[in-house]
């Protein structure tokens, strides 16, 4: 179940957003719980603004809190990246790919031409996932040391 961000999601976000397993992959690394709480409040902005963003992955039977999946505006201007950064237990179960997917239709159909995905080479699970929702290689550059590469797709 995605659901977009509110308060009550922040104990949940501010763990996920703390754990170097997770968020040692994402832009900027791990976060502090000030930095959680400020990136929660712009998550819920941007929603108001765009009418698109992140949301809150949870197991529809259970309620349990995978991760999250979405879209952020990239700040070196490469345009609007989907991303996705979910527990390592709820890996290997498919929810990144179904959140992914889904959260690309939406984009889709909300009116955004082009959606990228942007991966360290080394991490073969996001670049899968970006593969398997249909993404396309778009490019790469190099950041802190590391090739990145980007996916895009358009509808």
């Amino acid at each position: 179940m995605l659901l977009p961000p509110g308060e009550e999601m922040l104990a949940d976000l501010a763990r996920l957003k703390a754990d170097e397993r997770v968020f040692g992959h994402m832009l900027h690394g791990v976060r502090t719980p000030a930095r959680t709480r400020e990136e929660l409040e712009d998550d819920i902005a941007f929603w108001q603004v765009r009418g698109y963003g992140t949301w809150c992955v949870f197991l529809r039977e259970a309620g349990d809190f995978l991760g999250l999946c979405g879209f952020m505006e990239r700040p070196d201007g490469r345009g609007v990246a989907l991303r996705y950064a979910f527990w390592p237990e709820s890996r290997g179960h498919g929810y990144a790919r179904e959140a992914a997917r889904a959260a690309l239709d939406f984009g889709h159909r909300a009116g955004l031409a082009r959606i990228i995905a942007v991966a360290r080479e080394t991490n073969r699970d996001s670049i899968e996932v970006a593969q398997d929702i249909g993404m396309v290689p778009a490019g790469e550059f190099e950041h802190l040391g590391g090739r990145m590469l980007v996916f895009e797709s358009r509808p």
